[in-house]
């Protein structure tokens, strides 16, 4: 090979651009406006377009463990990804625990009622609380870990309405249907409609803490790196931030 012609080649390989990669990132439903957010400037960055399914990290566990393609999977808590894990699923070198959140009790914007702490839901006055799944759903496995913890689960475990998902007892609050409910601070502070009545303050409240992993099966284990190192940066925990996270 001619020195010419291997110059010339090695051009003609630096200027092929990197395809983008379409990702598949399965997330926690109460990170959807911030990864909404985050996925415009990383796509303006890199060129790569983030596809997101939200939902429960449960749900979106059971799936990835049924084969549903993903490249990336964010959970709510540890104990999803931990079950994933164990049975292979996720990159176990790849885990990154990288937000935390809060406990909050709301009630509609325009509501009287007045809470200071969780003991309160146990009053009369008050007949349904939503929160999300307490069985298997991460935000509602969180809040009756709080109510146990405070001894009045037993008290207040009939007047649950279970939702499939932290955003669905948020919308069941909102409609004024229900007088109450527990979701993350970081839910609250993205609606007009409800109010935050009591915040359950981080020392008396349960771990919350997100881990983002590699999915197995991923066709893109490059891209979905590039991605997960992506949300430990500035720019990125800055929004996460604005939504009222808590950088780990």
């Amino acid at each position: 090979m001619t020195r010419r012609f291997f110059l010339l080649l090695c051009s003609f390989t630096l200027a092929v651009p990197v395809m983008a990669a379409n990702l598949r990132v399965s997330a926690a439903s109460s990170l959807t406006d911030a990864l909404h957010e985050i996925g415009r400037i990383y796509h303006h960055d890199t060129g790569d377009t983030l596809l997101f399914d939200f939902g429960a990290s449960s749900t979106l566990a059971r799936q990835i463990a049924e084969g549903a393609p993903s490249d990336v999977f964010i959970s709510a808590d540890e104990s999803k990804m931990d079950q994933l894990q164990q049975r292979g699923f996720i990159i176990k070198a790849s885990r990154r625990s990288i937000l935390s959140n809060t406990l909050v009790i709301i009630v509609p914007s325009d509501s009287n009622l007045k809470i200071n702490g969780g003991a309160d839901l146990a009053d009369d006055a008050i007949s349904n609380i939503a929160v999300a799944e307490p069985q298997s759903v991460p935000a509602g496995i969180y809040a009756k870990e709080y109510l146990r913890k405070l001894h009045v689960w037993d008290r207040i475990k009939d007047k649950l309405i279970p939702t499939e998902n932290v955003r669905a007892a948020l919308a069941a609050v909102e409609s004024g249907n229900v007088q109450t409910g527990i979701v993350y601070r970081t839910d609250a502070l993205i609606s007009r409609s409800v109010r935050i009545a009591f915040e359950v303050p981080r020392a008396e409240g349960p771990r919350i803490s997100y881990p983002a992993a590699i999915v197995g099966d991923s066709k893109q284990k490059a891209a979905a790196q590039r991605f997960i190192d992506f949300l430990q940066t500035p720019p990125a925990q800055d929004i996460f931030r604005k939504y009222g996270f808590i950088i780990k």
